[in-house]
């Protein structure tokens, strides 16, 4: 019997075209990190290319369990010294028993449902160390309101696929992070008219 073929990599185009500009950010904000949890690591090519950018942090990737058979042929390939194996992390099931001084998670909050994103920041403080940084990059609203018409295309694309997914408010979203014990602490203009949000845990302005 032949030897079947391994399955190709998992790819996200996505990844190749923000991750250069998301880590200009993370260079500046994790300077002085040591752990991070990546909440919806996908395929972990942010993962890889982060990690090898920033050898001073340990990445830790996760992601629901179906896509971590993907995530380690990218983790594998790679075999940097900072990525542990990755773990699953599905916000509605168990989190890790760990803590971590920084988060990061890209492009999840609109394929979230919204009381997805509620337990996402509820749950975060039991993962956070104090004064844990954590950054969440995508598209969204303010003010109610879209901010380009190509933002407003992507989230009628969104609901047609699932009425309960879709871009959000930054102010929503602060709220639940507020309610989370994290304050806003930096906002970053990103190509593509997307924003990274940085929250801190247990700052005050």
């Amino acid at each position: 019997m032949p030897t079947p073929d391994p399955p190709d990599k998992p790819h996200a185009p996505a990844t190749a075209r923000n991750r250069d500009p998301i880590l200009a950010v993370l260079r500046e904000i994790y300077a002085d990190r040591h752990r991070v949890l990546e909440i919806g690591s996908g395929t972990a090519e942010h993962a890889v290319h982060f990690a090898a950018a920033l050898p001073h942090l340990v990445w830790q990737a996760s992601d629901r369990a179906e896509c971590l058979p993907g995530m380690r042929m990218w983790l594998d390939e790679a075999a940097l010294p900072n990525t542990p194996p990755p773990i699953v992390l599905d916000v509605n099931g168990e989190w890790p028993d760990a803590r971590y001084d920084a988060v990061f998670s890209a492009n999840t909050l609109h394929i979230l449902h919204w009381d997805e994103d509620e337990r996402l920041f509820a749950r975060l403080p039991s993962v956070l160390e104090p004064d844990a940084l954590v950054a969440i990059y995508g598209p969204y609203n303010r003010d109610g309101r879209y901010t380009t018409g190509s933002n407003a295309a992507f989230d009628a694309s969104l609901k047609s696929a699932d009425p309960l997914r879709g871009l959000r408010d930054v102010a929503d979203v602060d709220r639940l992070a507020r309610a989370a014990g994290l304050t806003l602490v930096d906002e970053r203009a990103m190509p593509a008219n997307n924003l990274m949000l940085v929250w801190r845990a247990g700052a005050r302005r």
